[in-house]
């Protein structure tokens, strides 16, 4: 599929009431209009928003995920440090709260620190889970904040650029892991009993969840290169990145069992047995990680490209009009992608690592507001 780009304003005047939440409700829904759904909206058409920076001199952020309180929980790959960003607030934007400095991290490269979900039963548990490289495999671990990390999955392959790294809960409430093929070759991604080049399902004991295509096997699809970015919409479509290849960076809908053709297909295959993107990109407009669902949006924040990809999809989850492009150039590689619990989706920037051009208040979490209408817009 040809990549197709479709600039996107960028409105940053104060025409609707954008910014970040005022102090005594941070974290809690903006004044904004109510939530509606747009079914029939056009890509084509250029979509605005209004960014605002909500944090700033972070240090490579890589896993974003909200507590019950509205505050977010972040990430930083090569200082291993798990951060609170908000609820409170101050002139300079959301408080930045260390809470705490893993020691099991081991970082370099594209390693560390990386990926960070918290339960469902967070009320209940106080368990949040992180991923994170050692010095000879990735791992997922659980911990209550402050505590120490129990690993309940090892043996994840370790490379130097390609840890795939991403958490998240899915609507099932299980916990899905995404991993990267980190061989020239791309031979972890088809072989089964390998880890690599895989999204895995698995329960919060880490044992393979119930269900999962083969019996004992936490494998959930395959034939992935390196997928830093998943994300679910309201009909449970599950929608995922796929970065590091030669040619393309894709955007897929994932699907139990299906194996998504890595090394033998790079964007769209030949082979049947292999399952097509939904999108792909040249890979120096893409390279791209963290993946968000706002309605029938979904977006997708590039590194290489330094830029937002944005689709429309239908109720059944194919491509609706054009994909349309965002923040092209305004603030440098971007990596993290989340929806917040206003409506609004976070990003965050990663140029203080190999590759980025760090200005003075890098890195940064940015939060944006679309003023075509709906949930968290203007």
């Amino acid at each position: 599929m040809g990549a197709l780009t479709l600039a996107a304003v960028l409105a940053l005047t104060a025409a609707c009431s954008f910014g970040p939440p005022e102090p005594d409700v941070a974290g809690e829904p903006p004044n904004l209009p109510a939530p509606s759904l747009s079914t029939g909206q056009d890509s084509s058409e250029e979509r605005a928003a209004a960014a605002t920076v909500l944090a700033k001199g972070l240090e490579v952020p890589w896993g974003m995920a909200f507590l019950p309180d509205g505050a977010a929980l972040v990430t930083e790959r090569d200082t291993a440090r798990i951060l609170r960003v908000g609820p409170d607030s101050d002139a300079e934007g959301l408080k930045v709260v260390e809470v705490q400095r893993l020691s099991e991290p081991e970082p370099g490269g594209d390693g560390g620190l990386l990926g960070i979900a918290v339960s469902p039963k967070y009320a209940q548990d106080a368990t949040v889970f992180v991923y994170y490289s050692t010095a000879k495999d990735n791992r997922v671990a659980k911990l209550k904040l402050k505590g120490k990390p129990q690993p309940i999955l090892t043996g994840i392959p370790r490379s130097s650029n390609d840890n795939g790294g991403q958490l998240a809960f899915g609507p099932d409430g299980l916990l899905y892991v995404t991993t990267g093929d980190g061989t020239a070759a791309g031979s972890q991604a088809q072989n089964p009993k390998n880890l690599g080049g895989k999204i895995l399902r698995i329960t919060t004991a880490g044992k393979p969840a119930p269900g999962n295509p083969v019996k004992g096997s936490p494998v959930w699809s395959s034939g992935h290169r390196n997928v830093q970015g998943i994300a679910w919409d309201s009909a449970k479509k599950m929608y995922a990145s796929e970065s590091g290849q030669k040619i393309n960076g894709e955007l897929n809908v994932i699907q139990k069992g299906k194996n998504y053709g890595w090394p033998k297909a790079d964007g769209d295959a030949t082979n049947p047995k292999f399952t097509d993107p939904l999108v792909t990109w040249p890979i120096e407009d893409s390279y791209c990680s963290g993946v968000a669902v706002l309605e029938s949006m979904i977006a997708t924040a590039c590194l290489q490209g330094q830029r937002l990809w944005m689709v429309d999809v239908t109720g059944n989850g194919t491509l609706l009009g054009r994909p349309q492009e965002l923040l092209a150039g305004e603030y440098g590689r971007l990596r993290g992608l989340i929806t917040a619990p206003d409506g609004s989706l976070w990003v965050a920037t990663s140029n203080q690592e190999e590759g980025g051009e760090p200005g003075p208040d890098d890195d940064r979490i940015i939060r944006l507001v679309f003023s075509d209408g709906g949930a968290g817009r203007s």
